[in-house]
């Protein structure tokens, strides 16, 4: 298996038959799998799989029975991958599955250890300024070079998610993948991607100012706890 790709989905019913027949669309190649996580669904997600995994051979799905955090179910996921390369994306159709491949392309065209990630493009303004205070932020408080830092998709190399200790179970999962690359000398290859409105359903953390300066703080906070760790 060339490449593992994990989809946590927490409450994607309507989008979950979208993100399958997208990816029946572009995944061309026998050696690409897809992994989606039922990350803790409690609005009939499970049996939207049931009915549908069969049709998709290409897709199968972890169960997660109570939700512990976004990166807590990619990190299920990531367990059972059996890939070359692995990594996430996302189920809210946001991130196209298309450039799942586009990522395999450019690792096919790159040697030795590589990590490649989304640059997203199209997005609100005040959502590009959030982005851009905590590229910043991260950049100088970290010292490595980090920007858009919860663009989809990642993907690397097996191996360097094996070498990975204590990653955080929320949104700081990105952070910490990200940062760690750099930190172990991988080649980080960034590509534009788009992020168009969603098709159904809401974001499941933004909602406006409060939920953003929440995010804000739990980095800032993982970010410390971070650097302390890495500093022992």
């Amino acid at each position: 298996m060339k490449l593992s790709i994990v989809v946590p989905c927490y409450n994607e019913k309507e989008n979950i038959p979208l993100i399958l027949e997208r990816f029946n669309d572009v995944v061309k190649r026998d050696d690409v799998e897809v992994v989606l996580v039922d990350n803790g669904s409690t609005d009939g997600s499970a049996e939207v799989f049931d009915q549908l995994l069969p049709q998709y051979p290409f897709a199968r799905m972890v169960k997660v029975p109570v939700n512990q955090g976004y990166g807590y179910g990619i990190l299920q996921g990531l367990k059972e991958c059996r890939g070359e390369y692995i990594g996430w994306t996302h189920a809210d159709m946001q991130t196209d599955p298309a450039d799942v491949l586009k990522a395999l392309d450019l690792i096919e065209e790159e040697k030795g250890l590589v990590f490649v990630k989304g640059n997203r493009r199209g997005r609100p303004l005040f959502d590009v300024f959030f982005t851009m205070g905590m590229s910043v932020f991260e950049t100088c408080y970290l010292r490595q070079k980090l920007y858009d830092i919860n663009a989809q998709p990642n993907i690397f190399p097996k191996v360097f998610y094996e070498g990975w200790e204590n990653p955080p179970h929320d949104f700081a999962l990105d952070l910490y993948a990200l940062y760690m690359a750099r930190k172990k000398g991988l080649k980080v290859v960034r590509f534009a991607v788009d992020f168009p409105e969603r098709v159904h359903g809401t974001s499941k953390w933004n909602t406006g100012l409060a939920a953003k300066w929440k995010f804000i703080k739990r980095t800032m906070e993982f970010s410390v706890k971070l650097k302390k760790n890495l500093s022992c």
